[in-house]
């Protein structure tokens, strides 16, 4: 499932995170901000890989 929320010139980011057995991938653009959960660890950090690559950025942050 997938949440998006527009948001204000913020600088794009890609962030994995656990909470209570599932696994979150927060994807921040300049105008808005995506959150998607997963079951799998592997699939969310290749969820993240693929954004990051999108990006362009250097790395994703894991919280």
């Amino acid at each position: 499932m997938a949440v998006v929320v527009p948001i204000r010139k913020a600088h794009p980011r890609v962030e994995v995170g656990e909470a209570c057995g599932e696994w979150f991938v927060r994807v921040v653009e300049e105008d808005q901000e995506l959150t998607r959960s997963f079951e799998l660890e592997s699939y969310a950090l290749a969820f993240a890989e693929g954004q990051r690559m999108r990006l362009h950025l250097n790395t994703f942050l894991r919280l």
